[in-house]
């Protein structure tokens, strides 16, 4: 079952110019970074809300996962309360997942989807101890 939008996420050009406009001028707080395993850069987290967030990716100089190299939208990300449950549901309707359920640097369970026009979509089950729920405490 979806329980709701956990965050929306976006490639951005300048990571300082970024986290000005939605920190000191929007008035989100930054919560945590994530870095690759190579210690590289990676996502920075705010906060929107209780479980809300917004994830701001380094820009296409910095390798993506997905070998693209958009500025903007990058993907909608929708918590679930079981990660094999909707990836089961989502195979039985006939559409195929990008990627199957696995555990994620920032220790969630993620599978990812497209829609119909190709938009990229993350389904995650929250873990007790990611950055994101430990953020809210």
């Amino acid at each position: 079952m979806i329980k709701g939008i956990s965050h929306v996420a976006y490639t951005v050009k300048n990571m300082d110019e970024a986290l000005n406009f939605y920190c000191n001028v929007l008035g989100f707080e930054k919560v945590f970074d994530l870095d690759r395993p190579d210690g590289r850069p990676w996502i920075v987290y705010l906060k929107v809300g209780d479980s809300q967030f917004i994830e701001l990716f380094y820009d296409g100089s910095i390798e993506n996962p997905w070998k693209e190299e958009l500025i903007g939208y990058s993907h909608l990300c929708l918590e679930v309360d079981d990660i094999n449950k909707i990836a089961d549901q989502i195979k039985s309707k006939g559409v195929k997942l990008d990627k199957e359920p696995k555990q994620g640097v920032d220790l969630n369970w993620q599978c990812w989807v497209r829609d119909p026009d190709g938009n990229r979509i993350e389904l995650m089950q929250m873990s007790p101890d990611s950055p994101q729920l430990r953020s809210l405490k």
